[in-house]
């Protein structure tokens, strides 16, 4: 995670603890006075210990462009953090931000009751420990000997929803001899096979790699040929912010009769665009999702967006903002009646933790996919069924390591 998005989380939790209604952080620690049984036992451990690693994830296959960025690789090496108590239980997640911003505040942690740093009512209880936000869930789902989904209050999770995040524009690849929309439709097979039955193709080729009349063409011919070709799936397209209103509208012009799941991203989101899309897809009798808040998130306006019915899913990313800030925007969403999938690209973990995050309290409409494997993690906990992914009832996020930190 970028450093500035780091920042950013913190400045939301220390400036806005419910993110949306303006609940300063310590207004809302009061209601946590009324601690529960499974607090009492967190507090008979306290950090002894905190130790920094890596772990490589690898994808199946090369992932290249998307309407902003180059190839985005074959897998990445994720940063993470294991907290250690003085009984020996031992939860461990990806760093939020750097390590470098966790050594800064590790210290405060460590002879620390596990309590004093975590309530399973709430969350991470200080802001300044955000890096270690995930490992904390982790660890108090170790300590308790539940799943994080149980710690957010339902024994049996909810279940959604789960589409390959992982349809790039790998057709323009390799730029000696591209592969043309064929190889599109072989990734889709793969994940088809692996248990998707939600492709989300990325769009906006014109935007920075193809002549723009060329890249909406080919934009629309992608997508009408992955409908075709999987009857049985639903399809979201993510603009990534590479088309202008008009443009995008050109696109949906040009796909007319195929049915989207949602919209992501299609332009950089102002109330006037926005408004001009909505006013559309009603006229067009469109029936489709917007889908925002990935890129450097302004929650405020979010909120706006939503309130003017322009925006109906939230999408700032799992780790951006954080789990608990997560758990705390959550009611606030389902208030306005807008629904949550918190972006999950780049690491599997994420995609791990949004499942727990989804299980627990409901309300998110389908869940970002990033197939991996890993020498280094046991992934074998989580399931695909009937398109939808299953966590474990493991303790913790359920993914234990492989390799000795």
């Amino acid at each position: 995670m970028r450093r500035r998005t780091f920042l950013n989380a913190l400045n939301v939790g220390i400036a806005s603890a419910a993110l949306f209604n303006g609940k300063s952080h310590a207004t809302y620690l009061t209601s946590l006075l009324d601690r529960t049984a499974d607090d009492k036992e967190l507090a008979y451990h306290r950090i002894q210990d905190i130790k920094f690693s890596t772990v490589q994830l690898n994808y199946p296959r090369l992932v290249g462009k998307n309407a902003r960025l180059d190839l985005h690789g074959t897998g990445p090496n994720v940063e993470i953090v294991c907290l250690v108590t003085d009984k020996g239980a031992i939860g461990w997640a990806s760093l939020r931000g750097s390590k470098r911003d966790a050594e800064n505040v590790m210290g405060e942690l460590v002879g620390q009751k596990v309590s004093e740093l975590f309530a399973v009512k709430a969350g991470t209880l200080q802001d300044r420990h955000i890096p270690f936000d995930m490992a904390l869930h982790d660890l108090a789902g170790v300590i308790l000997q539940k799943p994080v989904y149980a710690l957010l209050g339902k024994d049996k999770p909810f279940i959604t929803d789960y589409y390959s995040g992982m349809i790039y524009f790998d057709d323009l690849e390799p730029a000696s001899k591209p592969a043309g929309i064929d190889r599109i439709l072989e990734e889709c097979r793969y994940d088809y096979n692996v248990g998707y039955r939600q492709f989300k193709l990325k769009i906006g080729r014109g935007h920075k790699w193809m002549p723009y009349k060329e890249g909406l063409q080919r934009d629309i011919e992608v997508t009408k040929a992955v409908e075709q070709a999987f009857p049985d799936c639903e399809i979201l397209v993510d603009g990534n912010n590479g088309f202008t209103s008009d443009q995008f509208i050109d696109y949906l012009k040009g796909i007319a009769g195929v049915k989207l799941f949602w919209i992501e991203e299609p332009f950089h989101e102002t109330v006037a665009d926005y408004q001009k899309l909505r006013n559309f897809i009603k006229r067009e009798g469109i029936q489709t999702l917007l889908a925002d808040g990935e890129a450097d998130p302004d929650q405020k306006f979010l909120r706006e967006l939503i309130q003017q019915d322009l925006l109906d899913v939230h999408l700032t990313d799992i780790e951006g903002l954080g789990f608990t800030n997560w758990r705390r925007l959550m009611p606030e969403l389902q208030a306005l009646g807008a629904q949550a999938s918190p972006h999950a690209w780049g690491s599997l973990l994420k995609t791990n933790y949004t499942a727990h995050l989804a299980g627990g309290l409901g309300n998110t409409v389908t869940i970002e996919g990033v197939t991996s494997s890993s020498d280094e993690v046991d992934l074998s906990g989580y399931t695909i069924k009937d398109g939808k992914l299953i966590p474990p009832s493991t303790p913790g996020f359920g993914m234990p390591l492989l390799k000795k930190i």
